[in-house]
């Protein structure tokens, strides 16, 4: 099996539309969470998301292709495009078909679907857009990328809940390791935010509805948390064989060294710690790593009142002893939870950690609940020496994934 690197990196999040911008932000402990800004929400419970502000997909996509597209459509675009250029990976004739897009989606194009049911009910089905079904199924993000780029490798979408993101990059590094292609981009997109999004979700009473304070309402592992907070956005890696990497003179940020996935079978939304447990381990021994060998874990942390604790759980089931020492930090505090986007913007993040050998901060958290029993980075960034790091995701359905990056 062929070594995995991480040779470009692109995000559009709630804290920034490139990636140093939001990877600044973040380190800064600032808040990507204000009121709802897309549609009037002066009526809904919850009024609070973490929305993409000052988003112009022009450079990359052209206005009047734009318009047929759903926001993670582009947000993909964007993101993707920044990734391909950080790498310095160039598209030939020649290598297009070794270079393949992986980009996830929880829901796909909720926004899209729901403007044109709208127009269905208030106009007829003649005036709903013929551009509906190709401008939204979750696969299109990956599908347009490739096209716009003359991608001609391996072209897939994931669909898992909030595990997507990981379960788009691990699975491109597994068509990458078996030789299938020689790199992938990969990653997930969300655009949620929408009134449909923003009820169902507060309906299972599963958002924060902390109106009068955006900036503080997502608070992972803080005992005075009540839900989670709404993100949207898109991140992206360029995953590449070790030595094609190696042989361009790329430059390379961190290795890919494990992959684990798991199911609860227990719940469709209630997660069970067990799955988590079994979801790392398999990614440290992909890795070929110990517990003691991770000095710094990017949580999942939604900030909701049951799976925080579960997840707290599992790190110290796993991690035993060495849990005290292990430092987690949890990013939805700034960003919010991006459903499916998630995996995408954390991966990010945890590569930086591991590039400038520092965990970023867990914002929100005012009195840290007894039941979450882990080491949480709080407050401000921690300079520490980061040899190799975890990154979970888990999602609806009882779906895990985990990663394990580590400095080549």
């Amino acid at each position: 099996m062929r070594r995995v690197v991480v040779t470009g990196l692109g995000i559009v999040c709630p804290l920034g539309n490139s990636v140093e911008e939001a990877w600044k932000n973040a380190l800064a402990g600032k808040s990507g969470v204000r009121k709802i800004q897309s549609f009037d929400a002066s009526e809904y419970s919850c009024q609070i998301a973490g929305e993409i502000r000052d988003f112009d997909s022009s450079a990359y996509v052209p206005a009047k292709e734009a318009r047929r597209f759903d926001k993670f459509v582009l947000y993909g675009a964007v993101a993707g495009s920044q990734a391909l250029e950080d790498s310095g990976l160039v598209v030939t004739e020649e290598n297009a078909h070794r270079i393949g897009v992986a980009i996830g989606s929880g829901i796909g194009g909720l926004v899209t679907i729901c403007e044109n049911a709208n127009t269905l009910k208030e106009k007829g089905p003649r005036r709903v857009s013929p551009f509906l079904i190709p401008g939204c199924i979750i696969n299109m993000a990956s599908g347009e990328f490739s096209i716009l780029k003359g991608l001609k490798g391996p072209n897939v979408a994931y669909a898992t809940a909030c595990s997507t993101g990981l379960h788009a990059i691990g699975e491109a590094a597994c068509i990458i390791a078996r030789g299938d292609a020689d790199a992938m981009v990969a990653g997930g997109a969300e655009a949620p935010i929408c009134p449909v999004g923003i009820s169902g979700f507060d309906n299972m009473h599963a958002l924060s509805r902390r109106n009068d304070e955006p900036e503080k309402a997502s608070r992972p592992f803080d005992k005075d948390r009540n839900g989670f907070v709404m993100g949207e956005g898109c991140g992206l890696l360029v995953l590449e064989d070790y030595d094609h990497a190696v042989a361009r003179g790329a430059k390379i940020y961190c290795e890919l060294a494990g992959y684990g996935l798991s199911g609860d079978a227990y719940h469709i939304t209630t997660p069970a710690t067990d799955g988590p447990v079994r979801s790392m381990k398999m990614a440290l021994n992909h890795a070929g790593l110990k517990p003691e060998d991770i000095d710094y874990l990017n949580a999942h942390g939604t900030s909701t009142s049951v799976g925080d604790i579960n997840e707290s759980r599992a790190v110290r089931e796993l991690f035993g002893e060495h849990t005290d020492k292990l430092v987690v930090s949890s990013t939805k505090g700034a960003t919010g939870h991006l459903l499916g986007g998630a995996g995408g913007i954390e991966s990010v993040f945890t590569v930086l950690a591991i590039r400038d050998q520092v965990a970023p901060p867990t914002i929100n958290i005012v009195n840290q609940d007894p039941e979450c029993c882990i080491n949480v980075c709080k407050d401000k960034p921690q300079q520490m020496e980061i040899r190799a790091a975890v990154k979970n995701n888990f999602g609806f359905g009882g779906t895990n994934a985990t990663l394990v990056f580590k400095r080549v």
